[in-house]
């Protein structure tokens, strides 16, 4: 009854691969863009006209969705010919194939410090106003996560429904959940019909990511929360008042472009204030990119989109959802901590993590092996399904490498062998990076290091054992919060000018609900079932960020979605309390923009962040201009026709973004380079002056800012600035970090610098 167990129990969910979708026959699914101006006045809808275009070259394609709010256009199946003829139309913009993606995958609000600071929140009940809507894998709408206590009538603005399918009902929403919906159309027209016996044709989560992600966003306060005892305490969303609504867009075989862009469509239509989307677009131009262009639209209406960088960290150019009208969300690590020690039979003690809940190996010594060796295939050392041999396994405490397959999966195969207990090793590819799993039999991981220790004794001792020590649950640990090794970094690959991520929120060891119909780990196996779980990846940081928003929206209405990240990046910190720098827990060194974005977030600075970097959507048109996009790419992504003004310079430099990313080409430089950046600060705080401070790189750089203050008299009053870089000749392929900060004494407006030489 669940759907992507294998990439679950990996728990580092995250949207980071995207394919073409597998076809069945000659059809494939394409999504069409139409330009709605170019309609013929002989047809009174633009439905007839989309379905008379489609008719035109095919006889018996039929159309899977017609979009008004995401996009303008429709879906369909249709042969390589036939999508080639109808390209050609007059009217029609494009003629895109369907593309797959995959997710991206207690402590937290007191970690953030909501708990202790709920008098700064708003005392209306605009929260109660505001709607999360969150595109996953549906939900689970027993969760107590989902309590409706105390919370009043559903919003008189709200348009969206409670579908009814296989296992859910109206009566699974109540005035938490308000709205539930799900989109199988391009998925089954590619994959064939859902399996009803493995997943649920309807909203229902038979996952657990769409439940964990939701509850993580807008969740209740629940008491007595915990994964097998694991992090208990009090469980609650980021906005514990916000409504929530979710959008059932993954199912077993993954989430399809047409389903994505037909819940955005109606999201949009249904009155969501924020959408939450721990997926994203593929590394591609935004007019080809279904999840920029549904956040277009979407930022039109004054919805801010808050979606996950990705899984692909530590490697440089990983990101996805990087379009500027996006809020993109690193992962940091909590100061909680679930350790696990190895004992060596050499007296020796090794750290590391987990989550497992059972009888405890036995109070002695284990003889203790190295797959690698109790098996006869070449990648035995990864414990991978049918490799172990029973014989050399029974009875004892195996090392097993991290790699290929799933980590609970590797417990579950050495326990089918016969063993007793499991050390997990990383490899030079997950460093030092810990992520606690649920396992089956008593486990541990370890990081790289102590690793390869451990096999040194191993491979050395004749007859080597070990044992391995539960802790429970820690909190407290610092260095916290450090950025996970597994989030996806910049620079950006798309639009190099633009810095990505936007910022970091928690992402690792996070509990929040879960689905009634999956193990805590995913497997078939585990017949455990739990109210809460602990998973880690960018898709769980996203919901933190979406939450944050719903809060800043109550308290802040008349805020635009850009006016809204830009408190959350402006405010976010980039060093700890004895002012060392972040971490990256990939390297072990100070982390850069290009891993944290603006900083880790701090929603209560937040809440009165004194000046904002604001943003139009004329603003965006005169970026897409600067990108050189033709008036047809334009169309596309804004679904309006837009000739860019031939006498005016458009500059991606001045696109008014709170964060700076300054690319300098070294075969072009002769000399020193000069590049200037124009910006405007809204004042969105009390009167005053604010003065600027500039932290400049190490080397290679000089930041110079006109003017160094600026004087604010009344709200909304906007000021502008320029900062000049000048660089010098660096080699090719390095980077240098710097900040600028507006301050007036008690506000302080920060933006990262990141500057690099190609």
């Amino acid at each position: 009854m669940k759907a992507f167990s294998p990439l679950l129990t990996v728990l580092l969910l995250g949207l980071c691969h995207v394919s073409v979708a597998v076809t069945l026959g000659s059809r494939s699914t394409y999504i069409v863009h139409m330009s709605k101006s170019q309609m013929p006045a002989s047809f009174e809808h633009h439905a007839n006209w989309y379905d008379s275009s489609l008719k035109s070259v095919s006889g018996s394609a039929q159309m899977l969705y017609t979009y008004d709010n995401a996009i303008h256009g429709f879906s369909t199946r249709l042969t390589a010919e036939e999508a080639k003829q109808l390209e050609s139309q007059p009217g029609i913009l494009s003629v895109l194939p369907e593309l797959r993606y995959e997710l991206h995958t207690t402590r937290t609000p007191e970690f953030l410090g909501l708990d202790r600071n709920s008098d700064v929140l708003p005392a209306s009940n605009a929260d109660n106003e505001v709607v999360i809507g969150v595109l996953d894998t549906g939900v689970w709408p027993e969760s107590k996560s989902f309590n409706d206590a105390g919370l009043g009538p559903v919003p008189s603005s709200w348009k969206g429904q409670c579908e009814v399918g296989t296992n859910f009902s109206t009566a699974n929403c109540n005035r938490k959940l308000i709205g539930a919906r799900f989109f199988s159309k391009g998925y089954e027209s590619t994959m064939g019909p859902i399996d009803e016996s493995k997943e649920s044709r309807s909203p229902r989560d038979d996952d657990g990511h769409g439940t964990h992600t939701s509850t993580t966003a807008g969740g209740s306060v629940v008491e007595g929360a915990s994964l097998l005892g694991y992090a208990a305490g009090r469980a609650r969303g980021m906005a514990t008042r916000a409504r929530v609504a979710v959008y059932k867009v993954c199912w077993l075989g993954g989430c399809f472009s047409s389903d994505i862009l037909a819940a955005m469509d109606k999201a949009i239509e249904d009155g969501v204030n924020v959408l939450s989307m721990s997926l994203g677009g593929s590394m591609s131009d935004y007019y080809r990119d279904s999840v920029a262009i549904g956040a277009f639209a979407a930022m039109e209406k004054g919805i801010l989109v808050s979606c996950s960088a990705g899984n692909s960290g530590p490697n440089s150019y990983s990101l996805s959802n990087v379009a500027p009208w996006i809020t993109t969300v690193g992962a940091g690590t909590l100061d909680r901590d679930f350790p696990a020690f190895v004992s060596l039979g050499n007296g020796k003690n090794f750290s590391g993590v987990s989550l497992y809940k059972g009888n405890p190996i036995p109070g002695k010594l284990l003889p203790f092996v190295y797959a690698g060796n109790a098996s006869n295939a070449t990648s035995g050392n990864l414990c991978m399904t049918g490799t172990l041999i029973p014989e050399k396994v029974k009875g004892k405490i195996v090392l097993c490498d991290r790699g290929l397959n799933p980590r609970v999966q590797k417990g579950e195969v050495v326990k089918s062998a016969g063993g007793l207990g499991m050390v997990l090793a990383n490899t030079a590819s997950n460093g030092e990076e810990l992520v606690a799993d649920a396992h089956l039999l008593p486990a541990t991981s370890v990081g790289q290091k102590s690793g390869d220790t451990i096999k040194s004794y191993l491979f050395s001792d004749p007859n080597p054992t070990a044992t391995i020590l539960f802790e429970g649950t820690k909190v407290g640990i610092q260095p916290s919060p450090v950025v996970a090794a597994f989030s996806s970094r910049g620079p950006n690959s798309i639009t190099p000018n633009i810095l990505k991520p936007d910022l970091l929120a928690p992402g690792v060891n996070i509990l929040a609900g879960w689905a009634g119909s999956v193990g805590p780990t995913g497997l078939a196996t585990d017949t455990r079932r739990v109210e809460f779980n602990i998973i880690s990846g960018t898709s769980m940081s996203c919901p933190h960020v979406s939450g944050l928003a719903a809060l800043l929206k109550a308290a802040h209405p008349e805020w635009t979605p850009a006016a809204i990240r830009s408190a959350l990046m402006t405010t976010a910190y980039v060093t700890y309390k004895d002012g060392q720098k972040l971490q990256d827990v990939a390297t072990g060194k100070d982390s850069t923009p290009f891993d944290h974005g603006a900083g880790h977030v701090d929603p209560v600075s937040a809440l009165n962040p004194g000046l904002v970097y604001d943003l139009t959507t004329d603003d965006y048109l005169g970026f897409l201009c600067a990108l050189n996009y033709t008036e047809t790419q334009i169309t596309m992504v804004a679904r309006k026709k837009l000739a860019c003004d031939a006498g005016k310079k458009y500059s991606v430099n001045d696109l008014n973004y709170p964060s700076f990313a300054v690319n300098l080409d070294t075969t072009q430089m002769k000399g020193a380079s000069v590049v200037k950046y124009t910006r405007t600060l809204t004042n969105v705080g009390a009167p005053g002056t604010y003065k600027v401070s500039v932290s400049e790189p190490a080397t290679g750089v000089k930041i110079a800012v006109e003017p160094e203050a600026l004087s604010f008299s009344q709200a909304n009053e906007k000021k502008s600035y320029t900062v000049t870089f000048t660089a010098s000749s660096m080699p090719p392929n390095t980077n240098s970090f710097g900040r600028i900060e507006w301050s007036d004494g008690k506000q302080v407006v920060g933006s990262p610098v990141a500057v690099s030489w190609t």
